[in-house]
């Protein structure tokens, strides 16, 4: 469904969305097909400034925003949610959503077309698994005239979480140049200068007190580099990555590395004044801090558990798998740019719904190269013999001339896209996409 909307503004995008999911559930009740809608949600994206640089005006950005939403979007793990999404940018884009493992409608590029600009359209999108998510629409950045800024999406558990708080924190990287404006990734980033900022804020403060158990939901917001960030003189829980529960393993020296879109959640336990520190991989900075506010009145909390799981296989049939060789960036082997994508390109390979497929990706290049795939997450297999990491991703950086293997159950049918970037500011964003049939 395609509308025109001229001008909105907050009520008036909220009031089309309430109109529009009462007539869905008018539909279902009617005995009309789709799934149940239980949630709502209205998402623009327009044009914003964000202050990035002392003592100059704030720098003009593009952003996907939550009109429906105060403070971060909060969902629930089996919600039927309408989006109704507005594009107020002058390029056709569309939200793509990092993390969803159905199939759904929000997967861009596969026969259907990006948002005309000043254009309005409504789907439902059915949220199968609870984790953290990533609203984004960067996919389109051929056209980026500004540098953007992705949502977060929190998919609730069913059950409640042994947690105090949970808060999350988007890390961004940004490349301003000497008059305090931001440059856009895919540019030659000459004359510019590195800054990171955690959710918009170039020092980013967090109050606890002693012994409050802290959900930390890092994503890594940036789109060229790895980052690791760590949390000084506590233990860092890893408790899920990419959206996936995993078994629960302490951060290798309290720090969690991140490749650009991916996210982990990690337990930790207030105790003392500290900083956050972030490494880009040259050299660590002070990116935000905690401060300690009295202590918490209640018995300590239990080690960790694990989070409850989303369905995902517990084991993979590894000898009854599919097995393809997949290059990183190559254009020969049929990578593009997302602009002059088509889906009457060749597959980079084609399963049947049921069988486990594996690949072996290799990165030809002198950069490391950040691997995305779409639909489904997967299980990153040790190198010495089939077996595999305790977690799920659905995002892996891999390093110059090096081969990684990895393995998921088919389960989503359709086509989607998988995506490869090097880590360099300058580089393209390529896709492909694969089937499941």
């Amino acid at each position: 469904m395609k509308t025109r909307i001229l001008n909105p503004n907050r009520r008036e995008i909220l009031a089309g969305l309430g109109a529009s999911v009462g007539a869905s559930a008018a539909g279902l009740m009617a005995g009309g097909a789709g799934p149940l809608v239980t949630a709502q949600l209205a998402l623009q994206a327009r044009p914003a400034t964000l202050p990035l640089k002392p003592g100059r005006p704030p720098a003009p950005i593009w952003e996907l925003a939550a009109v429906s939403h105060l403070g971060d979007v909060r969902l629930k793990r089996f919600d039927g949610c309408q989006v109704v999404f507005r594009n107020d940018l002058p390029v056709p884009i569309a939200p793509v959503w990092y993390g969803l493992n159905a199939p759904t409608t929000a997967d861009p590029l596969r026969g259907r077309a990006p948002t005309a600009p000043g254009a309005t359209e409504t789907s439902i999108i059915s949220i199968s698994n609870a984790g953290t998510l990533l609203a984004d629409f960067r996919l389109f950045e051929d056209g980026q005239k500004q540098p953007a800024r992705p949502l977060p999406i929190i998919a609730a558990e069913s059950g409640l979480v042994a947690v105090d708080r949970d808060v999350v924190l988007l890390i961004e990287e940004w490349r301003l140049r000497p008059d305090g404006t931001a440059l856009p990734p895919g540019q030659d980033p000459k004359e510019t200068s590195p800054l990171h900022t955690i959710n918009g804020k170039t020092s980013f403060e967090l109050s606890a007190s002693v012994g409050e158990r802290l959900r930390l939901r890092f994503i890594n917001g940036s789109q060229r580099s790895v980052l690791a960030i760590k949390l000084e003189n506590h233990a860092v829980q890893v408790m899920a990555l990419d959206g996936q529960p995993a078994e629960p393993f302490p951060a290798r020296n309290g720090a969690v590395v991140l490749a650009p879109g991916a996210r982990a959640d990690a337990f930790v336990d207030a105790a003392t004044p500290a900083r956050f520190l972030l490494h880009d991989g040259k050299e660590a900075q002070q990116v935000g801090s905690l401060t300690i506010s009295g202590k918490l009145e209640r018995a300590p909390l239990l080690p960790p558990q694990p989070l409850p799981l989303n369905g995902l296989p517990e084991k993979l049939d590894l000898k009854g798998a599919l097995r393809f060789d997949v290059a990183l960036g190559m254009p020969e082997a049929g990578w593009t740019r997302p602009a002059g994508f088509s889906i009457s390109s060749s597959p980079a390979f084609r399963a049947r719904t049921g069988r486990t497929v594996v690949l072996a990706l290799k990165n030809p290049g002198p950069i490391t190269n950040v691997f995305h795939l779409h639909g489904h997450h997967f299980r990153l297999l040790d190198k010495l013999d089939d077996g595999w990491k305790p977690y799920w991703l659905d995002t892996l950086a891999i390093e110059p001339g090096q081969t990684q293997r990895i393995a998921f159950a088919a389960t989503s049918p359709g086509r989607w896209l998988i995506e490869s970037v090097v880590t360099d500011w300058a580089a393209p964003r390529l896709v492909r996409w694969y089937g499941v049939e």
